[in-house]
């Protein structure tokens, strides 16, 4: 987040770099970044006959060779944008040689998404040297609370922990579909605003007190009855509960919970399992009630439910079933 704060800052110092090549398997950072060299660099006046914006489905490199080696009309620059460039993987060293000398008044933006260039690759190496090389990686599911309230922050808006997790937890760590859910808040709740759980589940539609985040405190405090009722609302929710993820994520607890019962320096708990630390009081109340030997139990067991939820050998099971079956393992 920081490098991208740092390349606007440069354009909009009218630090501008003949090549553009953003790459990686997030899209969020390429596509906000294209948007902004879109929406910035060329006046409004100057865009008409200045601004190009390709497909890499439609077009061959040759084609946006072309383009690039054009001179802008009646302006200092113009502005030529290849997007969804994956299309054309086979065929992307031919930049080679552009990326080797480019068009000075020419910027070409080349949106490289879900995918990654070898940097000792001559095209790729070409782009870094001459122009800018930037690639966006995927944030873990464990730095995307953190990416959460920084974004907020920008907006003015900051959230409550549980609120952040329960995003996460719903929407993984994809930072578009999140950044959408973020747009709709803001749109909704005046600035200044802490979004709390009840706020996401009116507005996005995640319930506040039936999602896999409350079923793992439930089973963590040994709450049987809560859990059960959790359960319950999840087998009747299949399509927004699904199966293979409520059991992958309960899996996900108890493995987490025998490395917590491993650290010999608990203070180090956040760190190590690589958890918002607002959280590390969730594991020290399930390590109480889950002793390792009986955690090291749970886990074996978890296995083969999660086989299970995928279908194999348990045909004749459904989810609410599949779902007991674990509930009886784990507190039995």
């Amino acid at each position: 987040m920081d490098e991208v704060t740092r390349i606007v800052n440069d354009i909009k110092q009218g630090n501008i770099k003949p090549i553009y090549f953003l790459m990686g398997e997030e899209p969020y950072y390429i596509d906000k970044l294209t948007e902004f060299i879109e929406d910035n660099v060329l006046t409004e006046d100057e865009k008409g006959f200045n601004q190009m914006v390709l497909y890499g489905k439609d077009v061959t490199v040759e084609d946006v060779i072309a383009n690039a080696k054009r001179y802008p009309m009646m302006a200092d620059r113009q502005v030529v944008i290849l997007k969804e460039a994956q299309e054309l993987t086979r065929t992307i060293d031919k930049f080679e040689s552009y990326f080797d000398n480019p068009q000075p008044t020419t910027v070409l933006v080349v949106a490289y998404k879900y995918k990654t260039l070898d940097k000792r690759k001559k095209v790729t190496k070409n782009a870094d040297k001459n122009g800018l090389l930037f690639e966006s990686k995927k944030l873990y599911e464990n730095q995307v609370a953190d990416w959460i309230k920084r974004v907020l922050a920008g907006r003015e808006y900051t959230i409550d922990p549980k609120a952040a997790a329960m995003l996460v937890e719903f929407l993984g760590n994809d930072l578009g579909k999140i950044n959408n859910e973020l747009e709709k808040l803001a749109i909704i709740l005046p600035k200044g605003t802490t979004i709390t759980p009840s706020h996401i589940e009116e507005n996005i539609g995640i319930s506040k007190d039936y999602n896999v985040f409350e079923l793992r405190k439930a089973i963590g405090d040994r709450d049987q009855l809560k859990a059960y009722k959790i359960a319950a609302y999840f087998a009747q929710n299949p399509k927004d509960n699904p199966l293979v993820m409520t059991v992958g994520l309960v899996f996900g607890f108890f493995t987490q919970l025998l490395q917590y019962h491993g650290l010999k320096d608990k203070s180090q708990a956040a760190k190590m399992l690589k958890v918002n630390p607002y959280f590390i009081k969730d594991y020290e109340i399930a390590a109480r009630n889950y002793p390792m030997r009986k955690v090291s139990a749970i886990v074996a067991a978890l296995r083969d439910v999660d086989v299970k939820s995928k279908g194999v050998g348990a045909n004749s099971l459904s989810a609410d079933d599949l779902l007991k079956e674990m509930l009886v393992k784990i507190f039995n």
